[in-house]
């Protein structure tokens, strides 16, 4: 089975950075913080008291129609070490939203050279100036984090005076918040705010602050700290810091300890913030392609397909594959031998239902199959599944030399086409030994979502994908998929990584109707691969007839079928 090494491997911040408590009281779910630096914010997490606060998985931050909602970004400047990090913290901690990013000004430092390093060590390096940060690639940065991107946040060594080779992954959110010094000096970055909040400290106070951050946190030396805050501290502060606190919308004086001021400025933010939910597993489960329909597809001995092209005569193996580079195009699904069709997208590609093909279904679907042998039965139907994806993929013709020495034209991957695997945790892990044994040293990536069980919607709790995934064709993996929440989440995600709609196969062994059409809907240039299409969803959103709960019965996790 092919794995995929460290150096091609990106985590994300789910991985790292969250920790686990209980769900709040007020059942609103738990809230998360995506943070960019360590060194404004030693812990990963935000904590009030010994009570974690940002904790569990990432709610949907897109509508049913895969689309994100603009963020509400928040810019915080001020002095050094004025209290910015604590004004941030309480108002993460009081707003109303479940997923905030959380950037540091201090993560943008440039690159040193070796000269401006040895200025760096001998204290004579101007850190405070607007010079001494890469604002442009902060803009871009913000940019991106707006339009529902991913970005990938330098980390700075303050003791060494470089950046370390590893990045933090920050992704967009609900409310998005930039502190550092000089986040109002570039008009570019603060025309990306839509609130700015200057915190004014005393100056004696600051100091004090300062010196016990860089002692402690960052291994300076006292005399060093206070000849570099003669030095270029203060002076930056009045030449460049204090005179942006004209273009803040908020002044919040004695930092977090004003208390008063904070919760003015939470009353507004939430004020402005006032909007829809997004909530998409109800509306996944009960999509109006769906309810418009009065057929639904389903996995029988009486079904057959039907092309436009073909005058209702059923496609063999070969003209399936053969047509158009498609699996199926223009098609119609009948069930149970009725005049009633449903219309399935053209991106849609099931397998023929050969009689080998139901026999599998048939026994995997027997809820007296034993584990083994629906392991065993299960797999079967995997290989063919891969290796109709693979026929997605671009090809081209090659002409090569048999062993006879004829010239034979064949077909092969087209030049430059790169693939990789990601499975969503956990049912969709089991397709990685057939998609492995199809694809030679596939690389592969991992998506873990969970249902919140209170709000019953998909939550993001951890990403791992290759560092080029921009530049390959993706087989996304999941067993099976009935609402398409998870399988929507999975492929947003995708996106947000820069990976090209069209060049994403999701593939699936059994999807509910409503699943089908709500991701095709919802991502209409990906291809979707699957070997049936079941009939609908009950009220507990499960795939009906369906083949209950997958990952319970292929990794053997329960033996209590009745609930399922």
């Amino acid at each position: 089975m092919a794995s995929s090494s460290e150096s091609d491997i990106s985590s994300s911040c789910c991985d790292q950075e969250v920790t686990h408590t209980d769900t709040p009281k007020n059942n609103k779910g738990p809230k998360v913080a995506s943070v960019s630096s360590a060194w404004g914010l030693p812990e990963p997490v935000l904590r009030v008291g010994n009570r974690t606060i940002f904790t569990h998985g990432r709610p949907p931050w897109y509508n049913a129609e895969g689309q994100t909602q603009q963020p509400f970004v928040i810019g915080i400047c001020g002095g050094s070490a004025s209290g910015k990090t604590s004004v941030a913290r309480v108002i993460i901690e009081s707003l109303d939203v479940q997923w905030v990013s959380l950037i540091s000004l201090d993560s943008y430092y440039k690159v040193l050279t070796p000269e401006q390093r040895l200025q760096a060590i001998a204290c004579h390096y101007n850190f405070d100036h607007p010079s001494a940060f890469d604002l442009d690639l902060l803009e871009n940065h913000l940019r991106r984090l707006r339009d529902g991107k991913t970005i990938e946040v330098p980390e700075y060594d303050f003791k060494t005076h470089s950046r370390t080779s590893k990045t933090n992954t920050v992704y967009g959110a609900n409310i998005i918040i930039i502190e550092g010094i000089l986040v109002f000096y570039s008009q570019a970055v603060a025309k990306l705010m839509d609130l700015k909040v200057f915190v004014d400290t005393d100056a004696d106070e600051r100091l004090s602050r300062r010196l016990r951050r860089d002692i402690s946190e960052r291994g300076r030396e006292l005399n060093s700290v206070l000849e570099q805050y003669m030095r270029f501290v203060k002076p930056s502060y009045e030449q460049f810091i204090a005179p942006s606190m004209a273009q803040a919308d908020i002044i919040v004086p004695r930092g977090g300890k004003n208390v008063v001021a904070l919760q003015l400025i939470v009353q507004h933010i939430n004020k402005r913030l006032k909007q829809c939910g997004l909530r998409s597993r109800h509306e996944f489960a009960k999509f109006p392609f769906i309810l418009s329909n009065g057929a639904l597809p389903t996995d029988s001995n009486d079904t057959t397909w039907e092309n436009n092209n073909s005058t209702g005569v059923n496609n063999t193996v070969d003209d399936v594959f053969t047509m158009n580079n498609h699996l199926y195009d223009n098609k119609q699904y009948t069930t149970n031998g009725t005049s009633d069709k449903v219309c399935l997208p053209p991106q849609v590609h099931v397998l023929p239902s050969t009689p080998q093909r139901l026999g599998l279904h048939t026994l995997i679907r027997d809820r007296s199959t034993n584990q083994d042998a629906f392991v065993f039965y299960a797999e079967r139907l995997m290989r063919p599944l891969c290796e109709a994806a693979m026929n997605l993929l671009p090809h081209m013709d090659i002409d090569i030399e048999t062993p006879q020495g004829i010239t034979y034209r064949g077909r092969k991957l087209a030049t430059g086409t790169q693939i990789c695997g990601v499975s969503i945790l956990r049912a969709g892990e089991v397709l990685e030994p057939a998609l492995c044994a199809v694809c030679k040293d596939i690389r592969l990536g991992k998506i873990l979502i969970q249902t919140n069980p209170v709000t019953s919607e998909p939550e993001l709790h951890y990403i791992r994908l290759p560092r080029d995934i921009k530049d390959c064709f993706v087989i996304l993996m999941d067993a099976t998929v009935a609402t398409g929440a998870a399988a929507i989440m999975a492929m947003r995600i995708l996106v947000e990584h820069d990976v090209p709609e069209d060049k994403i196969i999701l593939i699936s062994l059994i999807m509910a109707s409503q699943g089908v059409h709500s991701v095709a809907y919802t991502y209409p240039k990906a291809h979707i691969v699957t070997t049936a299409v079941d009939s609908g969803l009950n009220d507990s959103y499960h795939i009906v007839p369906g083949v209950g709960n997958f990952g319970d019965r292929y990794f053997g996790t329960t033996l209590d079928l009745e609930t399922r």
